[in-house]
């Protein structure tokens, strides 16, 4: 009876190890989507009233946590079914990932280019259904990037047993929905607090609110900029892991560049991420091209 319990508190600690390892690899690999994830959905919250903040996250909170419920359970049905078909999709995921980083390079440039106080649009008057609104695009939004999660995750635990994959899959796509959707109710906070303190007596907290003004765009700006170079990197690097010839060629270009003397060695841990980087933003344009003709055919047709 005690060998036995001792067997399985082995067994238990085995798979508590293979959890945590997985789980942290697959957090890794889907720091891009995180990134974009954080910066799009604060975003997508601003522009509600300031005291609607909070409820409006905690429904998109609730709606990413459905979409998950939807997607963990497909993903682990296509891996026991179809486990061929993984490799096709996270290659998908990492072109779409591409694809995205592109288009937000151009709309920024776009922006920059156009931008027009006078063209900013007024709230609606209807606020309800403006608010309504927001968090159906948000959800819709969240869908695409859960499946991403999902898929990368599962690519990460696709040789593992099925114990293993529920447990990991579940708990990556629970604290990433609470991770992100905390740090977005923070975020979409920060400026009130600011207002907040610049109203008090104190000048050291009139002085720290103003500092929390100051910085809240910044952050959105920074968080931006960060999510799209994280989307080149994650999907370059999906694609060049799914791609022999993109593979070799990065484990040709470290080994060369680690051989430089005095340089070597860091030159050799960036070098992965930069032909990641390259061939992320190589490969949106692909997409890009091709999806822009693919639509102008399409029109010519109807």
């Amino acid at each position: 009876m005690a060998s036995s319990l001792l067997l399985l508190l082995d067994d238990i600690a085995t798979l508590l190890d293979d959890v945590a390892l997985m789980s942290k690899t697959a957090a890794q690999k889907t720091a891009g989507v995180l990134g974009d994830d954080l910066a799009l959905n604060a975003q997508q919250v601003s522009g509600v009233k300031a005291e609607r903040e909070l409820p409006v996250v905690w429904a998109v909170t609730k709606g990413s946590l459905l979409n998950k419920c939807i997607l963990v359970p497909v993903a682990l049905i296509v891996s026991i079914f179809a486990p061929w078909i993984i490799n096709p999709l996270l290659v998908l995921g990492g072109l779409f990932l591409c694809y995205e980083g592109v288009e937000k390079v151009l709309h920024t440039l776009q922006t920059k280019k156009h931008t027009d106080v006078s063209e900013i649009p007024e709230l609606p008057e209807d606020l309800v259904t403006y608010e309504r609104d927001k968090i159906k695009g948000a959800i819709r939004t969240d869908f695409i990037l859960s499946a991403e999660i999902v898929v990368i995750t599962l690519g990460t635990v696709a040789t593992a047993p099925l114990l293993d994959k529920i447990i990991v899959m579940s708990l990556i796509a629970f604290t990433m929905t609470l991770g992100v959707y905390g740090l977005v109710a923070v975020i979409v906070k920060i400026d009130d607090l600011g207002l907040y303190l610049t109203q008090k007596e104190q000048a050291a907290k009139q002085y720290i609110g103003n500092l929390l003004l100051a910085f809240a765009p910044r952050l959105m700006k920074t968080l931006t900029v960060v999510g799209t170079i994280a989307m080149f990197l994650v999907g370059g690097g999906i694609i060049s892991h799914a791609v022999p010839f993109a593979h070799h060629f990065t484990e040709h270009a470290m080994n060369q560049a680690e051989v430089i003397p005095t340089v070597g060695q860091i030159l050799g841990s960036i070098t992965p991420m930069l032909l990641n980087f390259g061939i992320g933003m190589i490969a949106g344009v692909i997409v890009l091209v091709a999806m822009t003709v693919i639509s102008k055919i399409f029109r010519r047709a109807n």
